[in-house]
């Protein structure tokens, strides 16, 4: 059979093959601590689990619009202009099976062969993988721990050329935790003022995972990029709601004919049951979403400082979302390895920086999204690693 090399080129994301393998082990009896994937432990709210228990009796059990319920695109417009203090109209809003959709539809919109599409490196693999399938180049610009992992404006708006259709970013990161400084966001909003035709797609799916600030930061923000930024968010981190595959794009009005056109021809729309639930979540009680934001900022002081007390290792405080991205130079090994050894020597699953990007060497991702008694023990775990084999 004869394939198609771009799409046999694609690589998968690190987190899951490091998740199956992880659970490959456990069922071997292995007791594994896995703070590889990118999965809050927050179980939905009890009003969003009877919203889908009530559709899936009561239905409609046909299709809905491609674009997604009206109730929900409605809500949705509401709960983000409160986020963003923006005007959003319900017909920016497109329902998707999860955030990944809207960055390949960008993409594939944006793309196409002698097209540049910028994204963060380290970043979340999904960018780059999704910018070759749109057979347009990847442009890597630098997230760097010197700049708390967020990137320097300037030196990204030197990266435009006249191939460049598309900025992606992601504040707070996946997989650094970092979020970018105000100040960086409005050097780089003014900058784009000298590249009109330069679209931005921002992935915000951890702004209700901010630790810096009270206030969300948002690239809707920006009045003169309104009609070019697609904002990218949804229930997986916030609600707990990952294997709802839920998530929205709020899209310039002029593009959604098109966004439109390839959810027909793709999924055709999201399952009724999901949508209810994710109105029940979003216009429902809030308070397990601060509380578990509240644990989920102390664990991210304990873990950092701990992760920072072993040896051979030091840990920048990230600002958002729930990932730590340790330097691990000092240990003399490289990413994939010590990765690889600490899953089968120390039970305990990381992912390799470099499935992030080249800028990932030398780091690993963790997450803190999990029980405190795990993740002191995860650490217990890494210490005596490192005293036996490495340092």
């Amino acid at each position: 059979m004869k394939l198609n090399p771009v799409i046999t080129s694609i690589e998968e994301e690190g987190a899951f093959a490091v998740s199956d393998k992880a659970a490959a082990l456990a069922a071997a009896g292995a007791d594994i601590i896995n703070l590889g994937i990118g999965q809050p432990d927050l179980e939905p709210a009890a009003h969003i689990i009877a919203a889908a228990e009530k559709a899936a009796r009561d239905g409609p059990h046909g299709y809905t619009s491609p674009v997604g319920i009206p109730a929900l695109r409605e809500a949705v417009g509401e709960y983000v202009e409160k986020l963003t203090a923006s005007v959003i109209s319900p017909d920016q809003v497109i329902i998707v099976p999860g955030g990944k959709v809207t960055i390949y539809f960008a993409a594939m919109l944006f793309g196409g062969t002698g097209a540049e599409i910028l994204y963060p490196d380290p970043g979340f693999p999904p960018y780059r993988e999704a910018i070759r399938a749109s057979k347009a180049q990847p442009v890597a610009y630098p997230i760097r721990e010197t700049l708390d992992f967020g990137f320097n404006a300037d030196e990204l708006l030197e990266l435009i050329t006249a191939k460049t259709r598309l900025i992606i970013i992601n504040s707070p990161a996946n997989p650094t935790g970092g979020v970018v400084s105000q100040d960086q966001m409005d050097i780089l909003a003014k900058g784009l003022e000298e590249y009109p035709d330069v679209a931005v797609l921002s992935d915000e799916i951890y702004s209700q995972m901010n630790f810096t600030s009270s206030e969300n930061s948002s690239m809707l923000q920006y009045p003169h990029l309104r009609d070019r930024v697609i904002l990218l968010d949804g229930w997986s981190k916030t609600f707990g709601m990952t294997g709802w595959r839920l998530g929205y794009g709020i899209w310039p009005l002029q593009l959604v004919e098109h966004v439109r056109k390839l959810v027909t021809v793709d999924h055709s729309c999201v399952n009724n049951i999901a949508q209810m639930a994710g109105l029940a979540a979003i216009t429902g009680p809030m308070d397990e979403i601060c509380n578990y934001r509240a644990k989920l900022n102390q664990r991210r002081k304990i873990f950092i400082d701990g992760l920072s007390d072993l040896p051979g290792i030091s840990c920048a405080m990230p600002g958002g979302a729930f990932y730590a991205f340790p330097n691990i130079t000092a240990t003399g090994m490289d990413s994939r390895l010590l990765a690889d050894e600490l899953l089968n020597k120390a039970h305990v699953a990381t992912i390799p920086g470099d499935s992030f990007g080249t800028n990932g060497n030398g780091f690993l991702r963790l997450s803190y999204a999990a029980p405190m008694d795990d993740l002191e023990r995860a650490l217990g775990r890494i210490k005596q690693f490192l005293h036996e084999f490495v340092i």
